[in-house]
């Protein structure tokens, strides 16, 4: 039986190797690492299915080095042991350290995470781990002082354009269908900008179309509709769920938020991804109507972070009911994007010289920090100067919305006569 495309279409030099540029492109921190031979145990971080099993494999064929994988779904505290024991011994034969490659790396708990530190520290492996989740908050700080950590990035539009092209014009067996694209479009939004899942996709519709045959946006949709049990359970409905979830909780519709969340989590859906999805959703679309929106979700997110499932379930449907029934502001989220589209218009206009900081004698001089007001001198904490640069007048960012708690706010402002 033959490998998956994915798996068939996997690059084994960086020439071949398709995305992350600043990597691995002329002058990319990876590509002069290989050059000069000498690997440092590093961390890759980005989004499923942008290549980073794909560059630790290069990473050890280039140098010619022995290649250990563990995959931290599945790998215990002996696992780890037996294989560092194995890397040892292929370290008696040669002057480098063989490569160990620990994929999911975050998913190891404290006690697996420390099993790897001796054997990266004294060089008995190079360690290559990969991660979604932020390493700062994931990976033991002994173990990410002993790491360099590489960001990837989503693979663009024309990164997955090349990885369908080659795969149609390489592969044997998408050679033998002559598929001609017309469209690029439904075959790019169902994959999410995942690789992975983009050339299952492609392999999915090719064994569904006939020799010659030239898909479209209509026949790949048809496709991997008629086949969600190959395809890739969560990664279809992937967007489409998480949007559904995010549009009816800001709709104030509890009964369709648990809905979609529980879709979500039988779908296989990584549940910190629904919390960290909550957190934003508490800024954006609840903000100053009830802070406390904010604080609750990021408890839920520690709290499932600390307790894993099932039992996190519960802890996220209460909070998804908590934020559906919360009052709904998005006036946070618009100031900031407001001021933000001031600044990139008008660029950094000066500051007031009486709001500037006066660390040394020559600034007081120029008048850094002269006739501040400072607000607690005066009566309520309150005193009517400028903050704002005088070229952007008495324009405002932040408008308070239409619900209890801002109206104290838009009482607060309407004393303050200059900005």
């Amino acid at each position: 039986m033959a490998a998956p495309l994915a798996e068939r279409m996997r690059p084994n030099s960086l020439k071949d190797y398709i995305g992350q540029q600043h990597l691995v492109g002329p002058g990319g921190v990876l590509a002069k690492i290989i050059s000069t031979g000498s690997v440092p145990s590093f961390i890759l971080w980005g989004p499923p299915g942008v290549g980073k099993t794909t560059l630790a494999n290069i990473v050890a064929q280039e140098l010619k080095r022995p290649f250990f994988a563990l995959s931290a779904i599945n790998s215990g505290v002996k696992d780890i042991r037996d294989t560092i024991e194995k890397a040892s011994q292929a370290n008696l034969f040669q002057r480098t350290a063989p490569i160990l490659f620990i994929d999911e790396i975050h998913r190891f708990s404290k006690s697996q995470q420390d099993s790897l530190l001796g054997a990266v520290e004294k060089g008995i492996v190079t360690l290559i781990g990969a991660t979604t989740e932020n390493p700062s908050f994931e990976v033991i700080p002994a173990l990410l002082s002993r790491c360099q950590v590489y960001v990837l990035q989503h693979l663009t539009k024309d990164d997955l354009i090349s990885m369908v092209t080659k795969a149609l014009t390489t592969d044997k067996e998408l050679i033998e269908k002559k598929l001609r694209i017309a469209s690029y479009n439904a075959m790019l939004r169902l994959s999410g900008g995942d690789g992975r899942k983009l050339y299952n996709i492609l392999e999915l519709v090719a064994g569904n179309a006939e020799i010659g045959d030239e898909l479209d946006d209509e026949k790949v949709q048809a496709v991997v509709h008629q086949n969600l049990s190959i395809y890739d359970k969560e990664g279809e409905m992937h967007y489409d769920l998480i949007s559904a979830f995010i549009k009816s909780v800001r709709g104030s519709s509890a009964d369709a938020a648990i809905y979609y969340m529980a879709r979500m989590i039988e779908g296989g859906e990584d549940p910190l991804f629904l919390c960290r999805r909550m957190i934003i959703l508490a800024a954006e679309d609840i903000g100053l109507a009830n802070p406390n929106a904010l604080l609750i979700a990021n408890a839920c997110f520690q709290a499932v972070h600390n307790i894993g499932m099932p039992e996190g379930r519960i802890i996220m449907s209460q909070t998804a009911i908590y934020l559906a029934c919360s009052p709904k502001s998005n006036s946070a989220y618009m100031a900031i994007d407001s001021a933000l589209a001031e600044v990139r218009k008008n660029g950094n206009v000066p500051i007031p010289l009486h709001l500037r900081n006066a660390p040394t004698a020559l600034m007081k001089e120029l008048g850094y920090g002269k006739d501040y007001q400072y607000a607690h001198d005066f009566k309520d904490n309150f005193v009517n100067t400028r903050y704002l640069p005088e070229e952007l007048g008495n324009i405002e960012f932040y408008k308070p919305g239409e619900n209890a708690a801002e109206e104290k706010y838009r009482l607060l402002l309407a004393r303050f006569t200059k900005k």
